[in-house]
């Protein structure tokens, strides 16, 4: 029997912001296990084929882990024209959005004492993308992570993802990835990580110098072990979304919004926050409503997530901002009157979506801004994936008059000295121009 439904209400000044650990310490305590096992392997193709193969990536009689760029195509190819035609179009505008953000960011030189500085904004060459492969295939992600790598302009893409269905490969395919790994868990983190060598006819898996894209708990514990030998995107909780909304909402609506998220997990959290009681009690009974007609899993599923999330009464729309950016969802709606001043008023959130009609789940599937996104209160200092996590902003400097760059000699020379760091003075006295 899936449980009884449940949506706890709280006061506002209950509410606190929830930053926990998202690494689970059973899961870090095997994926180090994992990782090691990779990692330090004299044979490390060997290592990651018999991973793969007992956490069931894949199966038993197979040889490669990496799938052929060919079968990507007519994964592709196979496809009904409706879902190549939408794979086409999600594609182009996750495509554009991401283009638009590298084109946002150049290289600058300005003028400084008898010389110049300026930075470079340079893509890391090898980017790894990772794509869930449990209860559902998520193509979604293969193309939030691997178009967004490609348009930074990494040169290199590998994704990897375990049970790949037909669509996730034909997804790999429109997102233009080299190499496609069916490999998952922490294994698919230390191959990316580290690097496989090729062995006989597969083909080498390149060092991943960033790795990005969701996962359960056991990849998100081998996210934080390699983090440092290369970059990640973030470590990434169960799911949320929140809900701002007045008496001019539509509580079906916004019922539908939160069980659309409460489906993900048992874990994830469907928030509620209103200036109108009875507008909570609205929506509190339409989510009820809807889930009875839900199909299983889906239904106890999203019925567990309700009794772990809640809704809030504020005394008007101003305090509904001032809780959730308190929260900071990884998902924010604004179903409001003058629903884009207010959530140009909101500063803490993974990704915001504006109006009734801009459902969160439009951005799940390429609307074009990205939906892997900062979750568990950590909206308050950081995004979500974009060209940026691929991109480095390095920095440089020249003299091309010593005259002119004196002054600044001697104010390093002052500086260093103050530091107690005489051969940094030093360095920059042999810079002086000899009176």
């Amino acid at each position: 029997m899936p449980p009884a439904f449940s949506f706890p209400q709280i006061p506002a000044s209950s509410v606190s912001v929830n930053i926990g650990d998202p690494v689970d310490p059973q899961a870090l305590e095997q994926a180090k296990a994992i990782v090691s096992s990779i990692k330090d392997a004299d044979d490390k193709s060997k290592a990651l084929l018999e991973k793969a193969k007992a956490f069931g990536d894949m199966q038993k009689e197979e040889e490669s882990y990496v799938v052929p760029n060919k079968e990507l195509k007519e994964a592709y190819e196979n496809l009904p024209q409706t879902e190549r035609e939408a794979l086409d179009r999600i594609h182009a505008r996750v495509l554009a959005f991401a283009t638009a953000q590298r084109n946002s960011i150049t290289d600058i030189t300005i003028p400084i004492p008898g010389g110049s500085a300026g930075h470079r904004v340079t893509a890391c060459t090898t980017a790894g993308c990772y794509a869930p492969g449990g209860r559902y295939p998520l193509p979604s992600s293969v193309i939030m992570t691997c178009v967004t790598a490609r348009a930074a302009g990494c040169t290199f893409v590998v994704c990897s993802s375990p049970r790949p269905a037909p669509i996730t490969l034909a997804a790999a395919y429109v997102s233009g990835c080299d190499t496609f790994v069916k490999v998952g868990g922490a294994q698919a983190i230390a191959a990316m990580a580290y690097g496989i060598p090729a062995a006989g006819s597969i083909p080498e898996i390149p060092r991943a110098d960033v790795i990005v894209g969701p996962g359960n708990k056991w990849v998100t514990a081998a996210k934080s072990i390699v983090n440092g030998f290369c970059g990640i995107d973030m470590l990434a909780g169960p799911s949320e979304v929140l809900v701002i909304c007045d008496k001019t909402a539509n509580a079906d609506v916004v019922a539908a919004d939160l069980i659309a998220q409460a489906e993900h997990d048992v874990v994830a959290r469907p928030l509620l926050v209103s200036d109108d009681q009875e507008m909570i009690d609205k929506v509190t009974e339409a989510s009820k409503k809807r889930l009875e007609t839900m199909p299983e899993p889906n239904r106890t599923t999203a019925l567990t997530a309700f009794s772990t999330g809640f809704s809030v009464l504020c005394s008007d729309v101003p305090e509904c901002v001032k809780v959730s950016d308190e929260i900071a969802p990884e998902h924010l709606e604004i179903q409001t009157e003058d629903a884009m001043n207010v959530g140009m008023s909101c500063k803490s959130y993974g990704g915001l979506f504006i109006g009734e009609d801009a459902a969160e789940v439009m951005g799940d599937y390429g609307a074009g801004p990205n939906h892997t996104l900062p979750t568990g209160g950590t909206g308050r200092y950081t995004g979500g994936l974009s060209v940026f996590n691929f991109l480095g902003i390095r920095t440089w400097m020249r003299i091309d008059d010593k005259k002119e760059s004196q002054q600044m000699v001697n104010d390093t020379s002052v500086m260093a000295r103050l530091e107690g760091l005489e051969g940094h003075a030093r360095a920059a006295d042999c810079r002086k121009i000899e009176k």
